[in-house]
């Protein structure tokens, strides 16, 4: 698996008026069937005029529940990584026979067997693509869960510390609005502290050192299988 994890989440700007949010009493962010059936708690007295920035993709993978959630999807798709790996394990050791054999072989034996490669291949490559769509739809399941329930609980927050705009710091500059924001304004941390305390969800134990992924401890592995690196089939002579 990857080490960098799949940017599966739709960007979500929180740039949104509290006063707004009290007169429509909608949620920061509605993107699947659960959300929309949602009430969103209506917020009362909303006058901060506070401006905050939070990470929205950090947040999520950086609570209890989402630690959780995430490693325990990794593990589910173990045996499919594996499968992908013997796939290619395959067509590479085919790739060899054809680089060292390719000399020995008569033309209709090495036509076959680059005919071979080639399937083997192209049935690699569907295999991966739907693999990575199965890995993000089950991303996104656990993402809009979480999200689902940490709108509202953002919109609270909100209300009750005084801020008037709270802006989504998940897309960099350029690709987000943000071009710069310093740590002062970013409250992500107490949000995730505020959800995991409401969640009940127990921390993760700690990982063996020795095992310890190097990406930050908000974002885990990528569960979505890594294509494999394609190297080129000799063409027949």
């Amino acid at each position: 698996m990857t080490s960098k994890f799949a940017r599966f989440l739709m960007p979500v700007v929180f740039a949104l008026s509290l006063a707004a949010l009290a007169q429509t009493a909608a949620l920061p962010a509605a993107p699947s069937a659960a959300a929309s059936n949602a009430s969103a708690p209506v917020v009362t007295n909303a006058t901060g005029t506070k401006l905050g920035t939070i990470n929205v993709e950090q947040a999520i993978f950086a609570t209890n529940e989402g630690q959780r959630d995430f490693e325990a999807l990794s593990k589910k798709l173990e045996p499919k990584q594996n499968e992908l790996k013997g796939q290619n394990d395959e067509v590479e050791s085919l790739k060899k026979q054809l680089n060292t054999q390719s000399d020995k072989l008569n033309d209709e034996a090495r036509g076959t067997l680059v005919k071979q490669i080639e399937q083997k291949q192209k049935s690699l490559e569907r295999s991966v693509q739907d693999a990575r769509d199965d890995a993000q739809n089950q991303q996104n399941e656990i993402a809009q869960r979480i999200l689902q329930k940490m709108g509202p609980m953002l919109v609270k927050y909100a209300a009750d510390n005084g801020y008037g705009v709270i802006i989504d710091t998940s897309n960099q500059w350029p690709n987000g609005p943000v071009l710069w924001a310093g740590p002062a304004v970013d409250i992500t941390r107490s949000v995730v502290d505020l959800y995991n305390a409401q969640s009940g969800v127990a921390a993760p134990a700690p990982r063996p050192a020795a095992t310890r992924p190097t990406t930050p401890a908000s974002k885990p592995a990528s569960t979505t299988p890594a294509a494999p690196k394609p190297q080129g089939t000799a063409a027949p002579k």
